[in-house]
C-alpha cells in the first residue's frame, strides 16, 4: 500500500493515508515523499466529500471507521487491484500467477525489460535492486504485474490476480495454499480455472508443463486464449555455478536450482512476446541477482553459504531445499523453517508437509509460540510436527532465542545453512546471526 501511495504521489495525485500501524521501511519511504500520516490511528474525519477516492487494503477490517464513513458519503471505494487495474486499463497488461514463483519471474522480465531499455510499470512483491519502489503507474504502455490469488479487500472477496484482466498471462504451477481462504484443493485450484477466463480476447497464457494439476487443467479448460507450455532449458551446474546453454553459447547465473530455471523459462516466454529474443534475454539473466528473501545469499567463506528464502508452503519448502542440495552435493544441508502463515499453522493442514524435508541433512523447524496467540489457533507441540513432516530427527524450537543458541552451537564447516520463513523468526536478525556465524 505505501509503495501504490508513492507511485501516485509521483504521477501527481494527492495522496494521503491511514494505518494503525505503520513499520519500516514504509515510516522512511512515506516520510521521504511527504506522505507520512502525522499520528497512526482511524479517523473518519479525513473522509471528505473532496477525496475522489478510497484506495482499501487488506490489513483493514470491514468495520474500520474510515471505510464505513466512506460508504455512508458514497465515495468510490477500490480495493488494490481494482485502482491498478483501473490505472493500467489502457495498458497491455502482463500478469503472472501460480502458486510459487511469481516474484522471481516478475523480476526477471522486469530485469531483463531494464536492460532492454524499455518503457514498463509495474507490481512485484519483493524489493529489486535498480528499482526505488515495488509499485510504478505512470504513462507507459506496458506494466507487469505479481497476480497474486488471496482476497483482494475485506470487502471484496474475489482473488487479486481475478481483477486485472491480462493480455499475457503465466501460471507457474499449482499447490494448495491459503487454506483459511480456499478450504479444499479443489476450490483452490478453481480460482486458476478462473484466472484463465479472465485473459482478454486474443489473449495468451504460458504455463510449466512440469506439473500435473496444472497440465489437467489446461487440458480442461475451454477458454479460447492460446495456451503454451514452458519447460526446463538446457543447463550445467559446474563448480557452484548453474548457466544455460542456448544456441552454443553458455550464460552463468548468479540465481540455481530447477524451479528458479523454469521461473526463468516463464520469463523468456512473456520476453518473447514483449519484443526480447533469447539471446538478449539470457544475456540480461546474467546480471540477475534474484528478489529480496527469494534464495538470498546472506554471506559465505570458502566452506559455507548462508541463505534466506521466502520459503512457507510445502512446495516451497521442498523446491528450495532441493535446489540447495543440487547445487552443493558435498556439503550438509542445515534447513531451518518456520511455520507463520494461517495455512502452515493449521493443524489440518500440517501433513502437507509430510516428506518436504527429508532431502536436508538437518532439519529444524520453528513456530513462534506467541504466533499461536496472535492469530488465536490451537497450539501443537514438537510430536505433531514431526509425525506431519514424516521426519523421526526434525528438530523442533518455540522460542526464538532457544533456536538462535541452536545455530550458534552449529560448525559450519563444510555446511550450508538455509533458513526460510514468511515471518522473521521471532525477531532474530538473520544477517547479524549469518555474520557471526561465518566469523567464528
Amino acid at each position: 500500500m505505501h509503495n501504490l501511495a508513492i507511485a501516485l504521489h509521483k504521477k501527481g495525485f494527492k495522496v494521503t493515508g491511514s494505518d494503525d500501524v505503520l513499520f519500516e521501511p514504509s515510516i522512511s519511504r512515506l516520510a521521504k515523499h511527504g506522505l507520512l500520516p502525522e499520528k497512526n490511528g482511524w479517523y473518519p474525519e479525513k473522509i471528505t466529500g473532496t477525496l475522489d477516492a478510497v484506495i482499501l487494503g487488506m490489513h483493514a477490517r470491514a468495520d474500520n471507521p474510515e471505510l464505513l464513513e466512506a460508504q455512508q458519503k458514497g465515495i468510490k471505494i477500490y480495493s488494490y487491484p481494482e485502482y491498478v487495474y483501473e490505472q493500467s486499463k489502457d495498458k497491455l497488461r502482463v500478469v503472472i500467477g501460480g502458486s510459487h514463483g511469481k516474484t522471481t519471474i516478475t523480476s526477471m522480465i522486469l530485469h531483463a525489460l531494464q536492460e532492454a531499455g524499455k518503457q514498463f510499470d509495474y507490481l512485484v512483491g519483493a524489493q529489486l535492486e535498480g528499482f526505488d519502489t515495488m509499485v510504478q503507474i505512470s504513462d507507459a504502455p506496458l506494466i507487469i504485474i505479481e497476480g497474486d490469488e488471496y482476497l483482494s479487500s475485506p470487502i471484496d472477496r474475489r482473488p487479486k490476480f481475478h481483477l486485472y484482466k491480462a493480455n499475457l498471462a503465466v501460471i507457474s504451477g499449482i499447490a494448495w495454499d491459503h487454506i483459511n481462504v480456499f478450504p479444499t484443493f479443489e476450490n483452490y485450484t478453481e480460482q486458476f480455472e478462473i484466472f484463465i477466463q479472465t485473459i482478454q480476447p486474443n489473449g495468451a497464457v504460458f504455463y510449466a508443463d512440469n506439473d500435473e494439476v496444472l497440465r489437467q487443467l489446461i487440458d480442461d479448460n475451454q477458454s479460447a486464449v492460446t495456451k503454451t507450455p514452458y519447460q526446463l532449458p538446457q543447463y550445467e551446474m559446474l563448480n557452484g555455478v548453474t548457466s544455460i546453454i542456448s544456441d552454443d553459447k553458455k550464460y552463468p547465473l548468479q540465481v540455481f536450482g530447477e524451479h528458479n530455471l523454469l521461473n526463468l523459462e516463464a520469463a523468456r516466454s512473456i520476453c518473447g512476446e514483449l519484443g526480447i529474443n533469447a539471446n538478449d534475454f539470457y544475456t540480461s539473466m546474467v546480471t540477475f541477482k534474484g528478489a529480496a528473501r527469494r534464495l538470498e545469499l546472506l554471506g559465505k567463506n570458502e566452506t559455507t553459504n548462508i541463505y534466506k528464502d521466502f520459503a512457507h508452503s510445502p512446495s516451497k519448502l521442498k523446491a528450495t531445499i532441493h535446489a540447495v542440495k543440487a547445487q552443493f552435493p558435498h556439503r550438509k544441508l542445515i534447513a531451518c523453517m518456520e511455520l507463520h502463515t494461517f495455512s502452515s499453522l493449521n493443524k489440518e493442514f500440517l501433513n502437507e508437509y509430510n516428506g518436504c524435508m527429508n532431502e536436508a541433512d538437518e532439519a529444524v523447524v520453528f513456530i513462534d509460540a506467541q504466533t499461536f496467540v496472535q492469530k488465536k489457533l490451537e497450539p501443537y507441540d514438537a510430536a505433531a510436527v514431526k509425525v506431519a513432516f514424516s521426519k523421526d530427527d526434525l528438530l523442533f524450537f518455540n522460542k526464538p532465542l532457544e533456536l538462535k543458541s541452536y545455530i550458534d552451537q552449529q560448525d559450519l564447516t563444510g555446511t550450508n545453512l538455509l533458513l526460510m520463513s514468511s515471518g522473521n523468526f521471532g525477531g532474530v536478525n538473520l544477517t547479524e546471526l549469518a555474520n557471526d556465524l561465518l566469523n567464528k
